[in-house]
Order: structure tokens, then sequence, then C-alpha cells
């Protein structure tokens, strides 16, 4: 499949063409148009030939927060009693995969509503520590990792998320071995040093961050000092993410959807990556 974005800055009213939906596939083209000058893409087109879901399946027994209420189901209705299937769920609004909201840190701050359908869909780059974090369970991504992250791929992209890659998808079975610990004082994992966040979000201006561990940043900072600082900006925080091994350091565009639950901490989120 051929996708092709192209990112416009004028200010006209977007038209809508419709598609035609042969099973819904295949789209050959679809333009999408930005409308603030903000936007993290402001100009020129993106194509893709590969659709990445990053996003993990959600079930009882993921990985939880110490503390945390679990993910449970509860059938209401099955096929052989009611002719359909129904369930209910319930589980912590920073469960699997999910998008954290300002509101978590401080009272009065808004949730989900303080991202608008624009600030959802992002370029992205992927920065690897993977190697570091294999030996250093609370290795913390420094600035020297983003600069010499550059001196490979050119400038950290206005707007874009910093995606980070520590490896740890491949515990994400082994809640414990995941987490690193059973309370929230005993965490180990990878994540963001603020020294590094500092450069993504006031240097570079990058639009948030990304992590496939539990946390932004490593699970002994038990002040979560990078998580703070970008939600008091409304920035994006991305936590529990799977697959980013194939990603590539830049270029993929991320949609991030939502359940928006109205005046939450944050909420699941399925985030869907397009690579070039």
């Amino acid at each position: 499949m051929f996708v092709r974005f192209f990112f416009l800055n004028d200010r006209a009213p977007t038209e809508i063409y419709p598609l035609p939906l042969h099973d819904a596939l295949p789209i050959s083209c679809l333009m999408v148009t930005q409308q603030h000058d903000d936007d993290p893409a402001n100009g020129g087109s993106i194509s893709f030939s590969r659709v990445v879901d990053l996003s993990w399946p959600v079930h009882p027994g993921i990985p939880q927060w110490p503390g945390d209420p679990g993910v449970e189901f509860l059938t209401i209705a099955e096929i052989k009693r009611d002719d359909y299937f129904l369930r209910r769920f319930a589980m912590g609004e920073h469960s699997g995969t999910h998008l954290s909201a300002p509101s978590g840190f401080r009272d009065g701050a808004p949730g989900h509503e303080a991202f608008s359908p624009n600030d959802l869909v992002r370029p992205a780059i992927v920065i690897d520590i993977s190697a570091q974090a294999e030996s250093h369970p609370d290795y913390a991504l420094t600035m020297n990792d983003v600069l010499d992250w550059e001196s490979d791929h050119g400038p950290v992209p206005q707007g874009c998320l910093a995606l980070l890659r520590t490896g740890w998808q491949a515990r994400w079975s082994n809640p414990l071995e995941y987490l690193g610990g059973a309370s929230g004082d005993q965490l180990h994992f990878p994540g963001f040093g603020l020294d590094a966040a500092k450069v993504l979000f006031e240097g570079r201006n990058a639009g948030g961050l990304g992590t496939d561990t539990a946390g932004a940043e490593p699970g002994n900072d038990t002040g979560f000092s990078v998580s703070r600082m970008a939600l008091e900006n409304r920035l994006i925080v991305l936590e529990n993410l799977t697959n980013l091994d194939l990603l590539p350091p830049t270029g993929a565009l991320l949609i991030i959807g939502l359940l928006r639950l109205e005046g939450s901490s944050g909420g699941p989120a399925s985030v869907t990556a397009l690579v070039p």
C-alpha cells in the first residue's frame, strides 16, 4: 500500500473528498490540511509504505503501575443466551499504551481536552538506547545522546515526538521484570533524563515524547521530573509503546487515537505509525 500525505499551510476551509470504501482498501492518496502555523508539518509531502501498530492489546495480565487498579472484564451478554456478546471493562487511566494528561499533576489542569486533533498527528524520531539500557536498567537519556543522534540523522524536527527505544518491550509479558520492582519506590527501567528532555523541549521545540517503558523518566525518578515538565507545557507523553524497533530513526508519522475520558488524568491510546 502506498499512502501520500500532503501538509499545507493555507487557512482556507478544508475540503473533504469522499473515498470509495471497497473493504476500506486500498487507499491510494489522502490529503491532510494543517490549519495552524505551529503544526509540526509545515509543508512538503511524505510517502508511506508500511503501517505499524505501536499499542499493546489490553487484558487483565498486563503490567500495572504499583497501586493502580487492574484490568477487569465482565461479561454482560452472551451469544447463546442473549443472541449477542457484550462486556463491561474497567481499568486505570494509565493502563497499557496510554497518553497522559496535564491534570495528572496539577489541580484544575485539563485532561485530554488539552490536545486538539492536530496535536495528535506528529512526525516522530526514534532514539535507540537499548544497548545502554541492557547493561544499565536505570539509564537516563543524556543531552550528549541527543547530540549524537543529531550528528547521525540531522537536527531534531520541530514539533516532532521523540520516541525512546529501550528494548523494554521484550519484558512486557513479565510484569515484574518490565517494572523492575513491586513497589513504586523500587522500580527500575530506563527513560528520558531531565537535561535531555530540556534540550528536546526548549532547545528543539519537540512536541512531546514516547517510550516503550512504564514511564517517561527512569523508574527510580520518583518525582516524575520529565513527565511534569512535559505536561506543564501541555506536551504529548506516551507510555508503554511497542514495536519501536520497526520504526526508522526519522521519517515516520504518528497518529494517536484516544478514548476521550472527560476530566481524565490520561487514558488509553491507539498509536499508529506510518513508515516510509
